[in-house]
């Protein structure tokens, strides 16, 4: 799958919205509250996070993943000597599965000596980071760090480091 990334513009912001709904969706059902409540709440929630983002990775590239030119997920990375680090990766849900996190990831892994995202403990998409060769390092709290080192996928494949 041919894929593109993007910087996001402030025309991006209803789909960047939509994206983040998307990953809340699940944990928003559970909760009993009017569309109006939870509208809100996501409102809030998504305005917070962007602004944490934003103000703590000021260097950090904040990209629309597109597929054939339409927008289906978001990829936010911070780039440093030793290390990418993932500050966040969300597609729309009829693109997970697919095979496309796993190729952003990749070309991530092609990047740099070290790959680096904090993750939900709940996230199912801990086993697509386990599949790469990303490990943990820490959990504080409800999120794991997790860490793919090019050295490390070179030893594991019975490969000099």
């Amino acid at each position: 799958m041919h894929y593109t990334l993007r910087a996001c513009q402030p025309q991006d912001e209803a789909f960047l919205r939509r994206v983040y709904a998307a990953v809340r969706a699940e944990e928003m059902a559970m909760i009993a509250w009017s569309a109006e409540q939870a509208d809100a709440f996501l409102r809030m929630q998504f305005d917070a996070q962007h602004q944490h983002y934003h103000q703590h990775n000021p260097e950090a590239d904040f990209d629309v993943i597109e597929v054939d030119s339409e927008p289906v997920g978001r990829l936010y990375v911070q780039r440093g000597a030793q290390r990418i680090h993932v500050i966040d990766i969300a597609l729309l849900p009829a693109w997970r599965g697919r095979g496309l996190g796993t190729q952003l990831l990749q070309a991530l892994q092609q990047q740099g000596p070290a790959v680096s995202i904090h993750v939900e403990v709940s996230n199912p998409a801990q086993s697509l980071y386990q599949r790469l060769g990303f490990k943990e390092i820490s959990t504080s709290g409800l999120y794991r760090l997790m860490e793919w080192r090019a050295s490390a996928t070179a030893q594991h494949y019975g490969e000099p480091a």
